[in-house]
């Protein structure tokens, strides 16, 4: 909660909507430089994958974790395995995502490695998501 505080307060300081989303991406990939392997070469790979997938969502930092907003409302984001001494690490939907299916439906996902496979189906579902 701390810092969702502290991502609160440096979101109001800011200035331009352009810098903003500079400086939201650079807190994004400040905080993947931080967490340690494996986690850091997921969240590196998930980053490319959603920015590629997904131009239109915007990095920024939600809880202290990556994360990935439309319109300001987070849809997608990464999750530590290391922050919560979890044996894995998750990437989850916020219920701003689109991947609506009948009346039940996966939020976030287990990732203990990250295959290509992995890859083409977190893009595919970023596509989802955002459509």
């Amino acid at each position: 909660m701390k810092e969702r505080a502290q991502e609160l307060k440096a979101s109001a300081r800011r200035g331009s909507r352009a810098e903003k989303a500079a400086q939201d991406e650079a807190a994004v990939l400040a905080k993947i430089a931080e967490m340690q392997e494996p986690d850091r070469g997921m969240a590196e790979r998930l980053h490319a994958v959603i920015k590629a997938s997904a131009p239109g969502l915007a990095p920024r930092l939600w809880y202290g974790m990556p994360a990935y907003a439309r319109e300001g409302k987070v849809v997608c984001f990464f999750q530590s395995a290391q922050k919560f001494n979890a044996r894995y690490a998750t990437f989850g939907f916020s219920d701003e995502a689109n991947l609506d299916e009948g009346t039940m439906w996966p939020t976030s996902y287990a990732l203990k490695e990250l295959t290509a496979a992995d890859e083409a189906r977190i893009g595919a579902l970023v596509q989802k998501a955002v459509n």
